[in-house]
Formats: C-alpha cells, sequence, structure tokens
C-alpha cells in the first residue's frame, strides 16, 4: 500500500512539474509591445473560459447539483478574494507592486484552486486500477501546460522573469500532488466531492477571465482583436482537450 501512495504521489508531482513548461516560450521573447499585452490576456482569458466549460461539462457528467453549488460557491469565494486584495495597495510579488502584484495574486490563487479539483482527480482515478490512473496523470500532465501559459502570459508581460513565470505556475500545480494521496486513499468519499472541486473552480477562473483579463486586454488591444483571439484560444483549447480524451 505505502508504495502505491509513493507512485501516486509521483505520479501527480509530474503533472505539478508540467505546468512549469507553460512559461518556456518566454525564455525567447525579450519584449512586450503593449499591443501583445493585451493579446496575451485575451490568450489567457480564451484558455481559461474553454478549460472551465470542460471543468463544468465533467462535474455535471457526475452531478449537476454538486456542481452547480461548486460554481456559486467558486464565484462568491473570488468576488470576496478581490475585495480583499482591494483593501491592500502596496501588496509586492517579487517584481511586481500595487495592481499588477494583486492581478498576478489573483490569477495565480484561481489557478492554484483548480489544481485542488485536479489532484483528487488523480487520485480517484488511480482508484480506478493503475492503467486508468496513468492515463489521467498524462492527460492533467500535458493539459497544465497551456494553464502554466496562460499563468506566464499575465506575468511575464508585466516584467516577472520566465523562470519566476515557470516556478508561480508550478507552486499553482502544488496541490495536486497533495490532494491525490488522500483522494486515491479514500477514493469513494473523494469522488462524492469531485464534482463541487469541478465547479468551484470554474466558477472563479470564469469570474477572472471576465472581470479581470479581458478588460486588461481591452486597453491594450482593439476589441476585434481580443474577441477574435479569445475565439482562437478557447477554440484550440476545447480541440486539445477533446483530444487528450478521445
Amino acid at each position: 500500500m505505502e508504495s502505491q501512495v509513493l507512485a501516486v504521489f509521483i505520479y501527480a508531482s509530474i503533472t505539478a512539474i508540467a505546468t512549469g513548461f507553460g512559461a518556456l516560450p518566454f525564455a525567447f521573447v525579450k519584449s512586450f509591445p503593449r499591443k501583445w499585452l493585451g493579446i496575451g490576456n485575451a490568450i489567457a482569458a480564451g484558455l481559461m473560459l474553454a478549460a472551465s466549460f470542460g471543468l463544468i461539462y465533467e462535474g455535471v457528467a457526475e452531478s449537476l447539483l454538486r456542481t452547480m453549488v461548486g460554481v456559486f460557491v467558486g464565484l462568491v469565494f473570488i468576488l470576496w478574494s478581490h475585495n480583499f486584495l482591494e483593501k491592500y495597495e502596496d501588496i509586492d510579488i517579487g517584481d511586481l507592486s500595487g495592481l499588477d502584484a494583486r492581478k498576478a495574486l489573483l490569477i495565480v490563487g484561481v489557478m492554484t484552486l483548480h489544481s485542488f479539483a485536479e489532484g483528487v482527480g488523480v487520485g480517484v482515478s488511480f482508484g480506478g486500477g493503475i492503467a486508468f490512473g496513468l492515463f489521467v496523470t498524462i492527460a492533467i500532465a500535458v493539459h497544465n501546460i497551456p494553464e502554466g501559459l496562460a499563468i506566464s502570459l499575465v506575468l511575464v508581460p508585466r516584467g516577472v522573469s520566465w523562470w519566476k513565470a515557470a516556478l508561480w505556475s508550478v507552486f499553482s500545480s502544488l496541490p495536486q500532488p497533495l490532494m491525490a494521496v488522500p483522494a486515491y486513499i479514500f477514493v469513494e468519499s473523494f469522488r462524492q466531492i469531485l464534482p463541487a472541486g469541478l465547479g468551484f473552480a470554474a466558477g472563479a477562473m470564469i469570474w477572472m477571465a471576465f472581470s479581470e483579463l479581458i478588460p486588461d486586454a481591452l486597453e491594450d488591444t482593439d476589441a476585434g482583436t481580443v474577441a477574435t483571439t479569445i475565439v482562437l484560444a478557447s477554440i484550440a483549447m476545447v480541440s486539445f482537450q477533446v483530444l487528450l480524451g478521445g
């Protein structure tokens, strides 16, 4: 049993590390015009919206009620978090301060909450056998790369180095190995709360996209470009999810 638990922890840790790969493109990009900052926010919004509705779809397949309760609680939580952070104008996060720091904290926080649900998903999947658990682990690891990209698209153009963005991306996925182990040990109990966790993450991410990322994108880029970018990013993410699931 101990060796199985250790294996689940190691596999789930790989999914967390994979998130950092989303920052690698920025190792080769040295400057960001304001227009590209807007496009980056639009891409991040499209990726998050598509991922959110994918989470809702997964949750509803198990329980419509628990998923919708999770969405509502996630919405309330992110509203509270936003209002709480607005009280502090002197927040500093590494290279960021003020408004940029608050936005960075919000997106990293939202993606971290999302990782709790994914960690439960990994642990529950191993309860169905090693082969199924490995498939889900690989799918989530690959899926985490664009999530790391979404985080980096917000952090790097605001002055955070690409390797620090990679570390923040990995940090956002640390709940995956931490939640995978108890979810594997107590698989039946965690299977019951998984739809609520998926809904919670989705509600927070949808709010983040519409309240923070899209308005920021419109400040730096015209509406047509923002809308086109969001659609293309959403289609790419949905296609990615379907290919992984197929």
